[in-house]
């Protein structure tokens, strides 16, 4: 892998992420860019005591653009985007209008190919691969920043997601904080070391590999589980064997397989309500342990995956029970899930 690191026109940092090492990225962002200018602010709720990011400059970035007006393609044909160069493997950039920002954290947009037409699913295992080594490198680099706690690497995919840009591509997010859902994380994971003695990921990927009943797929250095109490209609969970905290702590054998595991299942989602339904719209999410928190050694590496959808031309809405009182109600039974993504498997 190649890492180029430039800057944009008005200072945001852009770096390629090549597979062939003798790649030269000199391409100069033309572009008459004002510098960026936000108002993102943390505000804590003195009730939930979470954090609220407040950022009304978002309202004003990029909805919705045709094709031929992308913003993530190259820069081609006179039309100047954020990617300076004509094409690209991988390209990462800081958000020009971001959630976070400044000394409340850092944003950026993770382009996974200059293909607009494509998707993740479509990538292949080497295109994967690098898209694996630039979430690695950008948490390893965003780790180091005073402001950052907790790096999240994420995929919005399909306008029923609130997807805005319909060009394959993810975000990073680090936050100056441990997020809400962490945090329960880390207190279950803290009380079930001091009722067992043990980890208590750990034991769960135990509890599902030995019923079995919902697994999606094993491999040696992967497993993919749908979770016992799934709050999503179709969810898994896609572990690492050997755990570990964060991507930058993966060992060699699991990044080699990681490419293959990760497009079975998404092509897997794009199966799951038969030919001729459109795209399986989903959230793929990477959880990974904060930074200087006590905890942070029993934490798990997972990737968590899940659509929207219930059924054929139907969503799954956060109503009343979920968006009011956080109690999610699934309509369909996690074995079930698990079985239909077993059906779909690849032939």
């Amino acid at each position: 892998m190649k890492k180029t690191v430039t800057r944009l026109a008005d200072g945001r940092e852009l770096i390629y992420y090549d597979s062939a090492d003798g790649t030269v990225r000199d391409a100069v962002d033309r572009r008459p860019l004002d510098a960026v200018s936000t108002s993102s602010e943390i505000r804590r709720d003195p009730l939930l005591g979470d954090a609220v990011a407040v950022a009304s400059h978002r309202q004003a970035r990029t909805y919705h653009p045709p094709a031929d007006s992308c913003p993530l393609c190259p820069t081609r044909d006179g039309r100047l985007s954020e990617i300076p160069d004509s094409h690209y493997d991988v390209a990462v950039f800081e958000n020009r209008f971001p959630s976070l920002a400044c000394d409340s954290g850092r944003c950026e947009v993770v382009c996974f190919t200059s293909d607009h037409d494509t998707s993740f699913a479509g990538l292949t295992e080497e295109q994967a691969a690098l898209v694996l080594a630039a979430w690695t490198d950008r948490t390893a680099a965003l780790s180091a920043l005073d402001q950052v706690t907790q790096v999240f690497c994420f995929e919005n995919r399909g306008a029923e997601i609130g997807v805005t840009l319909g060009h394959p591509h993810g975000q990073i997010y680090g936050y100056p904080f441990v997020t809400p859902r962490t945090e329960l994380m880390l207190r279950s994971a803290a009380r079930h070391r001091e009722e067992t003695g043990g980890n208590l990921f750990d034991d769960v990927v135990a509890r599902e590999e030995k019923d079995g009943t919902r697994v999606v797929l094993a491999t040696d250095h992967w497993i993919a589980y749908v979770p016992y109490a799934a709050h999503w209609p179709y969810e898994v969970h896609l572990h690492p064997r050997r755990r570990v905290p964060d991507l930058p702590a993966l060992d060699e054998a699991a990044r080699t397989e990681f490419p293959q595991v990760y497009l079975e299942l998404l092509r897997r989602f794009d199966r799951i309500f038969g030919p001729g339904e459109p795209p399986t719209p989903y959230i793929s999410a990477w959880h990974q342990a904060p930074f200087g928190v006590p905890g942070r050694e029993d934490f798990a590496l997972h990737l968590e995956l899940f659509t929207i959808r219930r059924t054929s031309g139907k969503l799954k809405f956060l109503a009343g029970s979920e968006s009011g009182m956080s109690v999610f109600i699934n309509d369909v039974p996690p074995e079930a899930a698990a079985q239909r993504l077993r059906e779909v498997a690849s032939e």
